[in-house]
């Protein structure tokens, strides 16, 4: 693997000028799909933050042939080009050069409106790597809440009063779901540890058949942090151990990185104005069950990658 120097230098996949957020990390994962793989590529954008930002009419930030498409079928519609690619091969009417196909959502249009079309592409074995950049709302259409969305945080649809403190519900393990799908490569990374996702992102795009990315993509706005917060609060969620970085190779789990002190989840979660209400001394019984859920998923990640 290239160092991060000479990735650098390589021409990215997605051009500045864009129209995400100040301080928005998903450009971190675009910029590096055409710098991690000397494949060409073609990219699906589910409807959501990054398609609406990238491709303000008539402009557009993609540097590669890339394809908007609804916000429940980003997996489905890949699955139709990479079929057609596949029999246009088998005719002979395409050179013989190796195309890559790659999908991108966030976890509203994976988590929840795309998981059946995500599934049925990873069950039908498509050659292709979905990525979710995981920011834990529906942040484009107003922070509403999501099946991302960490248990007890305020969002506009789960928000914290006098009659709920926040989201009731604990957060979907989306990553374990595809885990079950029994494809060859799934990861879990994080925006602030470039070498760890420019290293998966390789893997799951050169990946012959499905693969599945997950990547935790602080968002500024939803999690209520300054725009020069990202890459730390991304960090934190790592240390604090919200978020283990890990991969499943052909079923076997490896952990790609484990923190030499883990951090109490209140270090995390009292970074973001979407957890504030918290800090109530009646609700410590609920930082206590956020800090016992991270605890008990962090061992059962240790354990499974152990054996």
């Amino acid at each position: 693997m290239p160092s991060l120097q000479e990735l650098a230098k390589k021409e990215g996949s997605f051009a500045s000028g864009h129209r995400m957020c100040a301080g928005c990390p998903v450009p971190i994962i675009t910029k590096m799909l055409s710098r991690v793989t000397e494949y060409p590529v073609v990219v699906c954008s589910a409807t959501g933050c990054l398609e609406v930002a990238s491709s303000v009419f008539p402009y557009s930030s993609w540097k590669v042939p890339w394809i908007h498409t609804a916000f429940e079928n980003a997996a489905a519609t890949l699955s139709g080009v990479e079929a057609m690619y596949q029999l246009k091969k088998r005719k002979g009417e395409l050179k013989a050069e190796t195309i890559k196909f790659i999908a991108i959502g966030g976890d509203g249009g994976t988590y929840d409106i795309g998981l059946q079309s995500l599934s049925g592409a990873m069950e039908r074995g498509h050659d292709m790597l979905y990525i979710c950049y995981d920011n834990g709302a529906y942040m484009n259409t107003g922070i509403q809440r999501s099946g991302a969305t960490p248990f007890a945080a305020a969002t506009t649809t789960s928000p914290s009063g006098t009659v709920i403190p926040g989201k009731q519900q604990k957060r979907k393990d989306l990553t374990s779901i595809l885990v079950s799908h029994n494809i060859g490569y799934i990861g879990q990374a994080s925006i602030h540890n470039p070498m760890d996702l420019a290293k998966k992102l390789k893997k799951g795009i050169e990946h012959d058949g499905p693969a599945f990315l997950n990547v935790f993509s602080p968002c500024i706005p939803g999690w209520k942090i300054g725009a020069d917060m990202a890459v730390e609060a991304a960090r934190v969620g790592v240390e604090s151990c919200f978020w283990p970085l890990y991969e499943v190779v052909e079923g076997e789990y490896k952990l790609t990185y484990e923190p030499k002190e883990k951090l109490p989840i209140n270090d995390w979660i009292f970074m973001q104005g979407m957890f504030r209400h918290l800090k109530k001394p009646e609700l410590a019984v609920l930082v206590k069950e956020m800090q016992d859920d991270v605890d008990k998923t962090w061992e059962r990640i240790k354990k499974l990658c152990s054996k």
